[in-house]
């Protein structure tokens, strides 16, 4: 049985191990596995803890974690008009390739989507791979007229 759950502090070791499958896969990683992942471990662990401005979904089947989402809140400057005060940002969406084609990500993606209603968030954003962007479109994401970005980092690829 699959299902979807919010991550704890605890499941952040099994998180980082599913980053460094992911990431590793689309680029040569510069940092031993070992030593990322140790890293990767204390960094989603503070950002699990309560309070934090993050969240995380994870997608767990027979007691292992296949997939994760990631969603970051951002406040917005108040503002004296009828404007919701904070958006959310989604990454590290990533299932493991064997669960890939079950429904997993849309599952993953329904429950942040969901929690985004419930806590009144003005907009989600999001850089989709290209494999993902059939799910996004889906489920009513699309390239907006209101959006500029400026790229800084050099070897950024997705």
């Amino acid at each position: 049985m699959t299902s979807v759950r919010t991550a704890t502090s605890a499941d952040a070791p099994a998180l980082a191990r599913l980053r460094y499958d992911f990431r590793a896969a689309l680029n040569e990683p510069t940092e031993d596995e070992d030593t990322f992942i140790a890293r990767c471990t204390s960094w989603m662990a503070l950002r699990l803890a309560p309070g934090s401005a993050w969240r995380c979904w994870v997608l767990e089947q027979a007691g292992s974690i296949d997939g994760q989402l990631w969603l970051q809140l951002i406040e917005k400057i108040p503002n004296p008009a009828p404007e919701l005060e904070r958006h959310a940002y989604i990454t590290n969406v990533y299932v493991r390739p064997e669960v890939r084609g079950s429904g997993a990500g849309q599952q993953l993606l329904q429950a942040a989507l969901q929690y985004c209603s419930a806590a009144r968030i003005d907009a989600v954003i999001l850089w989709p791979t290209e494999r993902s962007r059939t799910l996004y479109a889906r489920n009513g994401f699309a390239v907006p007229a209101d959006l500029l970005e400026l790229s800084l980092d050099p070897n950024r690829h997705f």
